[in-house]
C-alpha cells in the first residue's frame, strides 16, 4: 500500500473519532455510530494494508 493510501485510511479514522465525539456530545446515537462504523472500516482497511507488508516483507528477501 502507499503512503497516499495509509494516510486516507488514517484519516477515515480519525473523521470517525469526531463524528463519535461529536454524536455522544449531542446525544445523537446515529450520529455516534456512524463515526464508530467509519473507525471499523478504517481498522479493517489498516489491517488489510499491514497484511500486504508484511507479504511484501516476506516476499522481498
Amino acid at each position: 500500500m502507499g503512503i497516499a493510501d495509509k494516510f486516507e485510511n488514517k484519516a477515515e479514522e480519525l473523521k470517525g473519532k469526531a463524528k463519535e465525539h461529536i454524536g455522544s456530545a449531542t446525544n445523537d446515537q446515529g450520529l455516534e455510530a456512524e463515526g464508530q462504523a467509519d473507525q471499523a472500516k478504517a481498522g479493517v482497511k489498516q489491517a488489510g494494508e499491514h497484511i500486504k507488508d508484511a507479504a511484501k516483507d516476506v516476499t522481498d528477501r
